[in-house]
């Protein structure tokens, strides 16, 4: 039995649990064997009184997420000849290239990752020391290495992705097998900080190699071998070739080159729509206050947020990546220029709560002066706010003051705020930084959030440039087997436009491995 809408305390116990499964679902308890959270999200609408609201699985058999992985794992004899073969080339050590291998290793093919940063603690290592000198390691760094560009953020667990396959399950199982915690299953707004991510990542890796899967960082790959329409093979750190038998795709959103790379070879793309902005720091306790109405409730942490609006001319302005507790983090991976993200550890604790407060760009928006015409055009509309983010920064995060951003003048010093920052700042005019068109639109959008949550046009709140990489502004065309129009090219996850966010990303990577499997059962007859 699912029972939907049961509210429960927020400070409950086993015992509350069962009270609830029972008059919910019109139960005596010793009907009741077992009950499992599906779902969990805190009900504010009478603060400071908070509830939860939960959906329960009541005398259900546990999830069986693997299902489709026994119903395509290859028979022994089949996985003996299939050793023999080339390998799949999984390209990216982000969730999606992560989950495919998984998946295609729990089948039984022979799988080898490319990826072009380094392992979590070497990367770690650089990203630190970026933070405190400014020397960008151009393959090391927030964007590149082992876990993609997620394990420098707030690392988010939910997604608004359809499931109908049950792989959203699959993937957060395999996150708390590997050690996560179990609310991480049936949390509305669970997430895993950055800390709890690089120790995931170092366990998933491995798991990865106990079943064979070969790693490699370091490995840029830097062109492919198209035979007769097909993927045959690769080109690594622009020497050494490697026969394969398919190619998962998994690049990310930020592997620039690389797209120029699939240009090259008339891979089919498309220009797609994206959002650019700025984030914004407030005093994470006066969020708190006005999301809960009260600060009593310890035990929920920092409080998140989410903001929406439209402007008078239809454009959409949103909060992108919101971080309670968290950081606003440099996250820059090509030599002077800048962009930023958000990040926070596990226990969300910082003083400030940041987000990204973004205005949708459509193609029309980016597909003008030199790179007019090109389906890689906003690439260089990101490349260009990210050049001005730097000049205008003199190589640091430009931060402004809202009431100075209003008005249009520079912030010339700080008022109430300091900025929580991975990364040095400097004071300046971020309006400089940005077109008219998203300018006019978050001065516009501001206001609006300020009367949803008081305080949030504040004059001392913190404005900083530039958020510009929410998404790809480009999708690697695939047809309906997850093909691009190269056979065995896979493009998969956030980089191919098929994603946002760790779990929708590695979903894909799941849904690619799984069609890879099938393709390569009805090709063998």
């Amino acid at each position: 039995m699912i029972l939907q809408d049961v509210k429960v305390p927020i400070r409950y116990t086993e015992a509350d649990l069962l009270r609830a499964a029972g008059k919910s679902g019109h139960l005596k308890n010793e009907k009741i064997e077992r009950i499992r959270i599906v779902r969990r999200s805190i009900d504010a609408r009478k603060k400071p009184d908070l509830f939860y609201v939960m959906t329960l699985a009541v005398n259900e058999p546990e999830p069986q997420a693997d299902r489709f992985i026994s119903d395509l794992k290859l028979s022994e004899e089949t996985r003996v000849e299939k050793q023999k073969e080339p390998p799949v080339a999984v390209i990216g050590m982000g969730p999606a290239g992560l989950f495919a291998a998984d998946v295609l290793s729990a089948m039984g093919c022979r799988v080898e990752i490319y990826e072009r940063g380094a392992d979590v603690d070497t990367r770690t290592e650089d990203v630190e020391r970026f933070f405190r000198t400014g020397k960008l390691d151009p393959e090391s760094n927030v964007q590149f290495g082992e876990g993609g560009a997620g394990t420098f953020s707030d690392g988010k667990m939910n997604t608004r992705t359809k499931d109908p396959d049950g792989y959203k399950e699959y993937v957060l199982q395999r996150f708390c097998a590997l050690g996560a915690k179990e609310e991480l299953l049936y949390d509305a707004k669970a997430h895993i900080g950055t800390d709890a991510l690089r120790e995931l990542m170092k366990r998933f890796r491995g798991s990865l190699l106990s079943r064979g899967v070969g790693i490699r960082f370091h490995a840029r790959v830097t062109d492919l071998e198209i035979t007769d329409g097909r993927v045959t093979g690769i080109e690594v750190n622009e020497s050494e070739k490697r026969p394969v038998s398919a190619v998962i795709l998994a690049i990310g959103h930020s592997a620039r080159d690389t797209y120029e790379m699939l240009l090259k070879h008339g891979i089919s793309m498309e220009k797609k729509a994206f959002a650019a902005g700025v984030r914004m720091e407030h005093r994470q306790q006066d969020i708190t206050r006005n999301q809960y109405g009260t600060l009593d409730y310890e035990e929920l942490g920092a409080a998140p947020y989410a903001v929406t609006a439209k402007t008078s001319g239809g454009r959409g302005v949103f909060s992108f990546c919101m971080c309670p507790g968290g950081y606003v983090v440099n996250a820059s991976s090509e030599e002077r220029r800048l962009c930023i993200n958000g990040m926070s550890y596990e226990d969300r604790a910082s003083e400030n709560a940041n987000a990204g407060i973004v205005v949708q760009v459509f193609p029309e928006d980016y597909d003008t002066g030199e790179a007019k015409g090109s389906v890689l055009s906003g690439l260089s509309f990101q490349r260009s706010l990210e050049e001005k983010a730097y000049l205008v920064g003199e190589g640091k995060i430009p931060v402004q003051l809202y009431r100075d951003f209003r008005d249009g003048k520079t912030s010339e010093a700080l008022g109430g705020i300091h900025p929580v920052m991975k990364g040095a700042f400097r004071l300046s005019d971020v309006s400089k930084v940005l077109p008219d068109f998203i300018v006019s639109a978050l001065r516009e959008a501001i206001p609006q959030f300020g009367r949803m949550i008081p305080g949030f046009d504040a004059d001392d709140v913190l404005i900083s440039a530039v958020e510009s990489r929410t998404s790809s502004p480009v999708r690697i065309v695939r047809d309906g087997h997850l093909e691009s129009n190269v056979k065995g090219l896979y493009p998969c996850g956030e980089g191919a436009g098929y994603a946002g966010g760790i779990v929708s990303a590695a979903m894909d990577g799941v849904r690619c491995a799984v069609a890879l499997r099938k393709n390569t059962e009805k090709q063998n007859g």
